[in-house]
């Protein structure tokens, strides 16, 4: 048994070694076939191919499932759009974010490429500019509103705005502003990127468009400060959409250089005319808004020293100059801006005007009249057109030589349009005495219509007392009557 067992042994380990001999064939050798084992591998067979088989009918019947419902486009769609977009990024990033039609320096505003609102503040910065208004005003003295008398008292008066380099010619720079940024100023300053100061004249303004144009002296501007401004790219304000992004750059506050974000909120709005004390006025201007401007209206904030400043598209674009705000405590994120593509001709008109400096105090002229401003409520009453009204002529003046007559009403003066009787002394402050201007009335006929004439008047020498010109309605109001008015309560 134990031999037996040794030789079975052996045969095995010689089975063995057969097994793993493939150039030798093992010996048959008859065994015992275990049928419970067999049937075990057949049904783990089995399961194991139905487990595939049902695997496979279902994941056809997913991806089917899945076709049907569209997820396989969609896929492919924001696939393809995600590759659209990474194209467009790398078409962008090689272009030009501002184009300056007349650069002053081009590095300067140079496009990083990226149509974010960092990017286009940083491109359009350079021609943004902060100006300052300084003026001389008389006041009441103290005393004098009891009766005790006393003399006017001047006090100086600072107020800030915002500009944009809209171009240059061979001896000065140009900046685009708001009429009431620089109304009534007898210094003005301009502050550019590199917070350089220079010292800026009116070169020419449009009080009806609220729009004005300064002018630095190319001269006077140091070569660093040259080559880091630039002149500003006009866009296409018709083109704009509502709901289209924009950026508002200006001297908010007088703080200096800030960005304000939104959208375009309204196109062609037109304002109601509103004075600026009422609590829903425009808080930027002292002057009547008219109906007639259509604004950009934005959500961008735009606040007191921001008028002037610059509302642009994505493209780092001028599409419109800041105006006015809308300010109330029931309202919120209504800013206007004037449309440049409506006012690019006027501003073309007012940069080609000749730049004047106030005349000496020797040679300052008058016109020889006293005139009344005659505003929406004269207007109304009497029906005579929006100017200044002759109350009275002086003898001997340049107005009695020019055929000036009582009752006519100013209304352009050099051929620019003429709404007060402060602005008209304004302007005179630019003309010296025995200077030759064009002066545009209405003259009433016959049933009070009023005929235009233009007339060529030599200024006269200011006294050394000013010549008696209101400035308040309430002091005289003109009387109709068969084509003739007369002045009551005017003081000569």
């Amino acid at each position: 048994m134990y031999e037996n067992e040794n030789q079975s042994f052996d045969n095995r380990e010689q089975d063995y070694h057969y097994t793993n001999t493939p150039e030798q064939q093992a010996p048959t050798r008859p065994r015992k076939k275990n049928t419970s084992a067999a049937r075990i591998a057949k049904k783990a067979g089995a399961i194991a191919l139905s487990a595939v088989l049902f695997g496979g009918v279902a994941s056809g019947t997913f991806l089917g499932v899945n076709y049907a419902a569209g997820y396989r486009n969609n896929a492919s769609t924001a696939a393809s759009s995600e590759s659209a977009s990474a194209s467009s990024q790398t078409t962008s990033s090689s272009s030009s974010l501002l184009k300056a039609t007349t650069p002053v320096s081009t590095g300067s505003a140079a496009s990083s490429g990226s149509l974010d609102v960092s990017s286009v503040a940083e491109s359009v910065m350079p021609s943004i500019v902060s100006i300052t208004n300084k003026s001389v005003q008389e006041v009441q003295n103290y005393f004098s509103m009891f009766g005790y008398g006393g003399q006017a008292q001047e006090v100086e008066s600072t107020s800030v705005g915002s500009g944009i380099i809209i171009g240059k010619n061979d001896t000065e720079l140009l900046i685009v502003t708001n009429n009431h940024v620089v109304e009534g100023a007898d210094t003005l300053s301009a502050s550019f990127i590199d917070n350089s100061v220079y010292e800026a004249t009116i070169k020419g303004t449009d009080s009806d468009n609220d729009l004005a144009v300064i002018a630095v002296p190319l001269s006077s501007i140091s070569d660093d400060t040259m080559s880091q401004i630039a002149v500003a790219a006009v866009g296409d304000s018709d083109s704009l959409k509502v709901g289209e992004q924009v950026v508002a750059i200006g001297n908010a506050l007088g703080y200096g250089q800030s960005v304000t974000t939104g959208i375009v909120s309204a196109t062609d709005r037109t304002l109601s005319s509103s004075d600026s004390s009422d609590s829903n006025a425009l808080i930027s201007s002292t002057v009547t808004t008219k109906e007639t401007p259509t604004y950009i209206q934005t959500d961008a904030a735009i606040n007191p020293g921001n008028s002037g400043g610059a509302l642009v598209n994505m493209k780092g674009e001028v599409i419109g100059i800041n105006s006015a705000k809308l300010a109330s405590t029931e309202v919120e994120g209504m800013g206007y801006a004037i449309p440049i593509t409506r006012v690019s001709s006027i501003i073309e008109e007012l940069m080609n005007e000749t730049t004047r400096t106030k005349v000496a105090d020797s040679q300052k002229s008058s016109i020889g009249i006293a005139g009344i401003t005659v505003d929406s409520n004269i207007n109304a009453a009497y029906g005579i057109p929006a100017g200044v009204y002759v109350a009275s002529v002086t003898p001997g003046s340049g107005a009695e030589a020019a055929g000036i007559r009582k009752g006519d009403v100013i209304t352009k003066f050099d051929g620019k349009t003429v709404s007060t009787i402060q602005e008209l002394k304004e302007k005179l402050q630019y003309y010296a005495a025995g200077e030759a201007v064009s002066i545009t009335v209405q003259s009433p006929g016959e049933g009070g219509i009023y005929t235009e004439k233009e007339l060529t008047i030599t200024l006269s020498s200011a006294q050394s007392s000013e010549e008696s010109q209101s400035t308040d309605n309430t002091q005289a109001a003109p009387e109709k009557g068969n084509g003739t008015h007369k002045a009551m309560g005017y003081q000569d």
